[in-house]
């Protein structure tokens, strides 16, 4: 019986946190598209794009984490793509498409950011696509070559990371809304209306 409970519970809080592991059509009525020109001048190859989606999964995973972001990518400035860890697993999003899914966008320079390191980060960011997505990483059960949405926007700087540790130190399970505390915030287009 204890088994079945765990099982249940397991399955409940997997639910409760995979606002990103949801992938759904998106409603272009709703969305920061028109703001592509303005983030472009402020967005560098390797920031991190985080996001106040448009979903119900993103409404749930707000109020789950009591934090106003729920999904998380890495900006590829080459390719002008988002990569991203959902429901689909890792893969690339046109920055415009990834923008039509966001009711708020926040773009947060990491503090490992520089030339070197934020081009390393992309390489590998997009060495992991195709990977499957982290359920249970979502509940600090860490699944290998997996990744949930902000998982993989932390381990592309791992290096860097590891090299220079932070004095506020990352914990096992990162949410989307706490991604600026390990970097500068560039852009936010403002709290959800």
């Amino acid at each position: 019986m204890r088994k079945i409970s765990d099982f249940i519970l397991l399955c409940s809080v997997l639910v409760l946190f995979s606002g990103c592991a949801v992938k759904v059509g998106v409603d272009a009525n709703q969305t920061l598209s028109d703001s592509y020109k303005e983030l472009k001048n402020v967005l560098t190859h390797g920031d991190w794009l985080v996001i106040r989606g448009i979903h119900e999964s993103d409404n749930f995973i707000a109020g789950a984490t009591n934090m106003p972001l729920s999904h998380a990518a890495i900006y590829d400035a080459n390719t002008d793509e988002a990569i991203e860890a959902d429901g689909s697993g890792v893969h690339t999003t046109a920055l415009k498409d990834f923008l039509a899914k966001s009711q708020r966008v926040m773009v947060i320079a990491p503090i490992w950011a520089n030339e070197q390191t934020r081009a390393a980060a992309v390489s590998k960011a997009r060495d992991k696509i195709g990977l499957n997505y982290n359920y249970t990483g979502l509940i600090g059960l860490d699944t290998p070559n997996s990744f949930y949405c902000t998982q993989l926007a932390i381990d592309a700087y791992k290096e860097a990371i590891e090299a220079s540790p932070p004095q506020n130190p990352l914990p096992h399970v990162v949410k989307p809304g706490q991604m600026y505390h390990w970097g500068r915030i560039i852009y936010d287009s403002g709290a959800v209306k």
